[in-house]
């Protein structure tokens, strides 16, 4: 429990739009917890991003993941720039990597629609979205990162990644899963988890799913299933209204989360967690965006609502009703920003950016 309910959160501004969203977020924030009190946050600023890179060569300074580990939360902004890259041709990803080295293996994406957005499926039921995808984010296809070998050549060249499941990242990939479902169902949700894979074609998937099957074995309260990617993609868009829990492979997740985010209107919705056994970060599932930068078009929705996620975790995680509050009030401020049906995003089609959204929330939250 932190001394005096204080807690440290580590903050990276990251790159582009980033920059400009963290600021008033770091602001709403202190109002939300000012308006219900019995906790404090204290914010630490540390430098990460592909703008570092191109000053020093270092995306994700050492100093920076040990003070980050120390903290209570990290709350992250988008990184990434066009044409930055690793010498290997990968993207500058320190997001990534800090999954990796703070072992976060819950990869948690929300997918909950708003009223008063326009949103791409016409059914109505798709109005209503409330579902939880959970994104194994420490091996998978993923595990090949930086280790593509390159044989061979003319016509016999190929290069091969490694996919790696692990029964250790499996099994806490599936607790949580059990868990959340748990929980959602004592909220009145369905109560189901859905393991999604490729088993019928990969042994590796094969053997992720034998182990989700095992573990339902001592979770008799919650319904497992199991599908395809394909046909679960394939779902999304004909009746994303029957999910509840989803679980899956770090690439499948990766994939399935942005489909999940255009179900929500667009990626400028879409908030995220990546929860470990000791450590979470919190941050918008869109880039950076550095081609509106300045301009005033930025959608600080998804930045706002992972640090309403941010709150709650910590009430979770610390037993702190105080925080749990704060993160509802924040996140029903930014639904009932929209409500109405005034306020729209500059990629949805309306004029509402930085500015404007922040306001609607700031006047809500009064």
């Amino acid at each position: 429990m932190p001394s005096n309910n204080e807690f440290h959160i580590a903050v990276m501004a990251g790159d582009g739009i980033a920059t400009e969203i963290i600021p008033p977020c770091l602001e709403l924030l202190n109002q939300v917890g000012a308006k219900v009190g019995g906790y404090s946050l204290t914010f630490e600023h540390l430098e990460a991003g592909a703008g570092l890179y191109q000053q020093t060569g270092t995306a994700l300074p050492d100093e920076t993941v040990e003070r980050a580990a120390k903290a209570d939360a990290i709350l992250l902004g988008a990184m990434g720039l066009p044409g930055v890259f690793y010498p290997d041709g990968r993207e500058i990803a320190p997001q990534v990597d800090i999954r990796e080295i703070l072992e976060l293996f819950a990869g948690v994406r929300p997918v909950k629609t708003y009223p008063g957005l326009p949103l791409p499926l016409a059914d109505e039921r798709a109005q209503h979205l409330d579902f939880m995808l959970i994104r194994e984010s420490t091996e998978g296809l993923f595990a090949g990162r930086g280790k593509t070998k390159i044989e061979g050549e003319g016509p016999e060249e190929r290069a091969t990644d490694i996919q790696v499941i692990t029964r250790k990242g499996s099994e806490r990939l599936f607790a949580y899963g059990f868990e959340l479902a748990k929980k959602r169902k004592a909220r009145g949700y369905k109560g189901e988890l859905l393991c999604v894979d490729k088993a019928n074609i990969l042994g590796s998937f094969a053997y992720f799913r034998k182990i989700f099957f095992d573990m339902a074995k001592d979770h008799p309260d919650i319904e497992p299933k199991a599908a395809y990617v394909d046909a679960t993609a394939m779902g999304f868009l004909r009746n994303p209204w029957v999910y509840d829990v989803i679980v899956t492979e770090n690439m499948y997740g990766d994939i399935l989360s942005d489909i999940g985010a255009g179900l929500m209107g667009g990626m400028g919705l879409a908030p995220s967690a990546d929860i470990g056994e000791k450590h979470a970060v919190f941050q918008p599932c869109h880039g950076t965006a550095p081609d509106i930068m300045g301009t005033g078009k930025a959608n600080p929705t998804a930045m706002y609502l992972s640090a309403a996620m941010m709150l709650d975790w910590l009430g979770e995680t610390h037993g702190m009703e105080a925080c749990i509050e704060a993160g509802q009030l924040l996140e029903h401020a930014v639904q009932n920003s929209f409500s109405t049906g005034q306020l729209r995003p500059y990629e949805m089609g309306g004029t509402a950016g930085l500015k404007e959204i922040t306001a609607a929330v700031t006047e809500r939250l009064a």
